[in-house]
C-alpha cells in the first residue's frame, strides 16, 4: 500500500473520530491527556520553587520569581507557533489538503528552533542587565544569575517542546504528547533533590535539573516525526515558508499576546513589589517570593482549564473547517461548563487553604506567611470566572479569528491590568498589586461573554 493511500486513511479516520464521534467522549479523550502534559509541564518551575524554598529560602524562591519572565517569553513564542500551526493543521487536515498540512509542521519546526538559539544568546549576553529589570534586589541577584546561566542553555528545547506539543495533539496523539512532558517533568522531580541536597549544588542543583530534562522532553518530540499520523513531513517541508510563517503567527498571535503581557505583568509587579514593599513591614523580597509562589500555584489551575480548552481546540478546528457548525457550539458549551466546575473547586481551596499552599513552599516568618495569606486569596479570587476568557481566546483561535482572540487578551493584560499595576499602589501601597488581578479578571470575563455571545449569535446554524 502507497504513502500517500495510508495518510488518506488517517485524514479519514482522523475525520470520522472528529466529526461523529460522542463530543463528551472525545473531548475527555483529548482534554485528559493535554491536562496531564500541563501539570507536570507546569512542575519544572514548581518542583524547582519547592525545593529550593526548603534548600536555599525564600530568597530563593524570590531569585526564581525573577528569572520567570524569560520562561515566559519562551512560552510566548512556543505557544504562538505550536497553537497557531495546530489550529491551522486541523483546518487544514478538516479540508482535506495534508500538503499544505505538513508544509505548517515543517516551518513550525524550524521557526521554533531559530527562535530559541536567538534567545538563548541574547540571555547570556545581557543576563545581569535583564535579571535587574525583571526585580532582583542585591540580595538575590547572584542567585539568580546562578539559576539562569544554566537554565538559558535549555531555552532552545523548552521552546520546540513547548511549540510542538501542540502540533502532536493535532496529529490525533495527545498521550505521545502528555508522554514527553511527563517523561521531563519526572526526570526533573527525580534530579532535583539529588543535585540540591545530595550534591549540595544548591541554586545550580536546580538549574542543572531542569536543563537535563528539557533536553530530555524535546528529544522526545523530535522522534515523533517518525510517527506522524496525517503527514509524511519531508526534509523540505522544512525550510520556512514566509505565506506559512506569516499564517502562524496571525492564528498564534492571540496566545503570543497574552504571553508576552504576562511576562510584562510580571516584571512590571516585581518592580512594584520592589519599590513600594521596600516602604512596608515586609519589605521587598517577601512580597517578589510570594507572588512568584502564587503565580507557581495558579498554574496548577490553569494547567487544568487550559488542557480542557486544549483538548476541545481541535474539534472547534477540524468542525469549523468541515463546517459542521452544531458540533463546534456542542463543544465550546461542553468545555466551558467543564472549565467552570473546576474552577469553583480551585476557588474553594485558594480561599480556605492558603497558608498550607504557601508552606509546601518552604517555611518562613510570620510576616511572610501574613502577606502570603492575603495576596493569595485576593489574587486569585476571581479564579471561578477565568475559565471563560481563556476558553474564548482559544475558541477563536482555533476557528481562524485570531484579531478577536488578541482582543481578549489585551483587554485582560494590557488595557486594563497593567495599568491598574502601575496606579493602585499609589494608593494603597504594596496591596495595591493584589487587588490589580481581580478587577481586571472580572472585566475580562465580561469582555468574553460579549464577544462570544456575538460569535455564536452569527455563525450559521
Amino acid at each position: 500500500m502507497s504513502e500517500e493511500v495510508l495518510v488518506q486513511e488517517n485524514v479519514n479516520e482522523k475525520s470520522n473520530m472528529m466529526g461523529t464521534k460522542s463530543i463528551p467522549k472525545l473531548l475527555l479523550a483529548l482534554a485528559i491527556p493535554a491536562i496531564i502534559a500541563n501539570l507536570v509541564n507546569s512542575l519544572y518551575n514548581i518542583v524547582d520553587q519547592i525545593f529550593i524554598g526548603h534548600g536555599v529560602g525564600y530568597l530563593g524562591n524570590a531569585a526564581t520569581s525573577v528569572a520567570f519572565p524569560l520562561t515566559t517569553i519562551c512560552m510566548a513564542i512556543g505557544l504562538m507557533v505550536g497553537l497557531g500551526a495546530s489550529a491551522n493543521f486541523n483546518l487544514e487536515i478538516g479540508r482535506k489538503n495534508p500538503e499544505k498540512a505538513k508544509m505548517i509542521v515543517g516551518t513550525a519546526s524550524t521557526l521554533l528552533i531559530a527562535s530559541g538559539l536567538v534567545i538563548m544568546v541574547i540571555t547570556n549576553v545581557f543576563l545581569k542587565d535583564l535579571l535587574y529589570l525583571f526585580g532582583a534586589t542585591e540580595l538575590t541577584i547572584d542567585y539568580a544569575v546562578e539559576y539562569t546561566r544554566i537554565t538559558s542553555f535549555g531555552i532552545p528545547f523548552l521552546l520546540f517542546s513547548t511549540g510542538f506539543n501542540p502540533i502532536i495533539r493535532a496529529d490525533g496523539s495527545p498521550i505521545y504528547s502528555m508522554l514527553s512532558v511527563l517523561t521531563g517533568a519526572i526526570l526533573n522531580t527525580i534530579l532535583d533533590p539529588i543535585f540540591i541536597f545530595v550534591c549540595d549544588w544548591g541554586m545550580a542543583g536546580a538549574a542543572w535539573a531542569t536543563l537535563i530534562s528539557q533536553i530530555v522532553a524535546a528529544t522526545m518530540c523530535a522522534l515523533y516525526f517518525i510517527w506522524f499520523k496525517n503527514v509524511r513531513v519531508k526534509i523540505k517541508d522544512f525550510i520556512p515558508k514566509f505565506s506559512i510563517a506569516k499564517i502562524i503567527a496571525t492564528v498564534g498571535m492571540s496566545s503570543f499576546i497574552f504571553q508576552i503581557s504576562t511576562m510584562v505583568i510580571q516584571i512590571v509587579s516585581n518592580n512594584m513589589l520592589k519599590k513600594y514593599g521596600a516602604d512596608s513591614i515586609y519589605g521587598s523580597d517577601i512580597p517578589i517570593a510570594i507572588a512568584g509562589i502564587v503565580s507557581k500555584i495558579s498554574l496548577i489551575f490553569l494547567a487544568v482549564i487550559i488542557g480542557i480548552i486544549q483538548g476541545a481546540q481541535p474539534i472547534f478546528g477540524y468542525n469549523y473547517g468541515a463546517k459542521n457548525y452544531k458540533r463546534v457550539r456542542d463543544t465550546l458549551k461542553l468545555a466551558i461548563i467543564s472549565s467552570f466546575i473546576f474552577s469553583l473547586f480551585a476557588f474553594a481551596l485558594f480561599m480556605f487553604a492558603p497558608r498550607p499552599l504557601i508552606s509546601l513552599f518552604g517555611e518562613g516568618s510570620e510576616l511572610y506567611f501574613e502577606f502570603g495569606t492575603k495576596y493569595l486569596r485576593v489574587f486569585l479570587f476571581f479564579t471561578f470566572l477565568n475559565g471563560v476568557q481563556i476558553a474564548s481566546t482559544t475558541f477563536f483561535q482555533a476557528i481562524g479569528k485570531a484579531v478577536k482572540g488578541a482582543i481578549l487578551s489585551l483587554i485582560k493584560q494590557v488595557i486594563f491590568l497593567l495599568p491598574l499595576l502601575i496606579v493602585l499602589p499609589i494608593f494603597m501601597g504594596v496591596e495595591g498589586v493584589m487587588f490589580a488581578a481581580p478587577i481586571s479578571d472580572l472585566i475580562a470575563f465580561i469582555s468574553a461573554a460579549i464577544m462570544l455571545f456575538f460569535e455564536l449569535r452569527h455563525m450559521p446554524k
